[in-house]
C-alpha cells in the first residue's frame, strides 16, 4: 500500500500505522478513557441525511468561505496540532506548504516543532496561532508577541486542556515527548527504520516556542497529559481570556467551546470566532460531539460570531452537513496528521486534495453552486429530540 492507494481518511490511517512506531501512531490515534466521544465525533454525522436538489446548473461551483476575516478557498482548514516532526520530518513545514497550495488556513500550536517565524516565510495562506495559557506569564507574553511579529492573522486560545485527559493508550505504550528509549520503544523504532533514521539524523527534535522557558517536552521527556496538568495554568478564567483578547486586539477565537452559555460569553468578551470542539475526544470522554452540539450554539450566537465545527470530519459530506447546520467552516487534526505521517507534505496535499474533490462533487450532487445555499432545509435528522 502506497500514497496512490490512499483515497480516504481510513486509507491514510492504515498507511500511517505501517510507517510509525507503535507509541507514536497510538498518540495520534488514541483518545481519552474508553474513546466513546472520539468515535461519536464521526458517527454523529451518520444520524443526519442530506436531501439533494437536481437540475440546478452546477457546472461551476464556488467552495470559498470567509472565516474570522480570512478568505479560504475551501471550507476546511488544518487545525493546530503539537509535535508534528515526531510524525514526519517534514512536520509543520510540509503542512504549511500543503495548506498554501490549497489556499486554506494553517494552525500552528504553541507546542509546534517549527517556529512561527519560519512558517510565516513558508506560507502566504492565512495562519492561526494556537495559544496555550502557561503558568509562566513571561512565556505567555513571548508567545503572543512572536505570533504578532510573524503576522499571524488569528489567535486561538485553547480552553479545554485545563488538565490532561486520561489517554490510556499513551500510558500503555509509554509515549512521551521526546520519545524515551526503552527496550519496548527501541524494538518499535528498529522495526520502523525509516522513521528512526529520519528522527535521529535530522535536526534535533525541539519545541522552539518553549525554549528558554520550559524543559519539559524537549529536553525532559514528558507525556502530553502530564504537560497539560503541570505546565498550564489551571487558574485560567474568563477574565484571563478577555485580557488576552484585548491584548491581541485582532481576530481572536476560543478553541474548545461546547456549551451555549460559554459561546455567549465568548461573544461578550470580544471573540470573533469559536471552535466547537472536544479536543478530538482526547480530554473528557462522554462529552457531546461537536456536530451534535452545533445547532444550539449556532442558534444562540451564529449571527454574532463565526462558529467552526472541529472534530470527527472525515468526508466532504460531513463538511456539507456542518455548514448546513450553520457552521462557517470545519477544521480537524487527524484529517491531515495521518496523511503527514504516511507521506509528509505529499500526503497532506493528497488528503486536502481528496477532501476538496469530495466537497466539489458533493456540492454538485446536492444541486448547489455556492456554500451559502446550504441550510437546514436540506437536512433530515434521523432521531429528532
Amino acid at each position: 500500500m502506497g500514497l496512490n492507494d490512499c483515497h480516504n481518511f481510513q486509507d491514510f490511517r492504515k498507511l500511517a500505522k505501517r510507517r510509525l512506531p507503535g507509541p507514536i501512531f497510538h498518540y495520534i490515534d488514541g483518545a481519552a478513557d474508553d474513546e466513546i466521544t472520539y468515535r461519536r465525533n464521526t458517527t454523529a454525522f451518520d444520524d443526519v441525511d442530506l436531501v439533494p436538489n437536481v437540475l440546478a446548473g452546477v457546472e461551476e461551483v464556488d467552495m470559498s468561505v470567509e472565516v474570522m476575516g480570512q478568505k479560504l478557498d475551501m471550507p476546511v482548514y488544518c487545525a493546530p496540532t503539537a509535535l508534528q516532526r515526531l510524525f514526519h520530518h517534514d512536520g509543520e513545514r510540509g503542512v504549511a506548504r500543503a495548506a498554501t497550495k490549497y489556499g486554506t488556513m494553517f494552525g500552528v500550536s504553541s507546542l509546534a516543532t517549527v517556529t512561527v517565524e519560519e512558517i510565516a516565510q513558508i506560507a502566504n495562506t492565512p495562519k492561526m496561532f494556537q495559544f496555550y495559557f502557561h503558568k509562566d506569564r513571561g512565556l505567555n507574553d513571548a508567545l503572543l508577541e512572536r505570533a504578532r511579529e510573524a503576522n499571524f492573522e488569528v489567535l486561538a486560545l485553547t480552553v479545554d486542556t485545563i488538565t490532561g485527559g486520561n489517554r490510556e493508550r499513551d500510558l500503555r505504550t509509554g509515549f512521551t515527548s521526546p520519545p524515551k528509549l526503552t527496550l519496548e520503544s527501541m524494538l518499535s523504532f528498529a522495526t520502523h527504520p525509516m522513521w528512526a533514521w529520519n528522527f535521529y539524523t535530522k535536526p534535533k527534535f525541539d519545541m522552539p516556542h518553549l525554549s528558554g522557558y520550559v524543559s519539559e517536552g524537549t529536553n525532559v521527556a514528558v507525556s502530553v497529559g502530564n504537560y497539560f496538568s503541570t505546565m498550564l495554568d489551571q487558574s485560567m478564567n474568563w477574565k484571563d481570556a478577555e485580557e488576552l483578547c484585548a491584548k491581541w486586539n485582532g481576530q481572536f477565537a476560543l478553541k474548545g467551546i461546547m456549551s451555549v452559555e460559554d459561546a455567549k460569553r465568548a461573544v461578550d468578551i470580544g471573540c470573533t470566532g469559536i471552535m466547537v470542539s472536544n479536543h478530538g475526544g482526547r480530554q473528557l470522554d462522554g462529552s457531546r460531539s461537536p456536530f451534535d452540539q452545533l445547532a444550539e450554539i449556532v442558534d444562540a450566537v451564529g449571527d454574532k460570531i463565526d462558529v467552526i465545527c472541529e472534530g470527527g470530519v472525515q468526508r466532504g459530506t460531513h463538511v456539507l452537513k456542518a455548514l448546513s447546520v450553520g457552521a462557517k467552516a470545519c477544521s480537524g487534526g487527524r484529517l491531515y496528521l495521518y496523511a503527514l505521517a504516511a507521506a509528509g507534505q505529499a500526503g497532506v496535499e493528497r488528503a486536502l486534495g481528496n477532501l476538496r474533490t469530495e466537497i466539489e462533487r458533493d456540492m454538485k450532487l446536492m444541486g448547489i453552486t455556492s456554500l451559502d445555499q446550504l441550510n437546514r432545509d436540506n437536512l433530515r435528522f434521523r432521531n429528532p429530540l
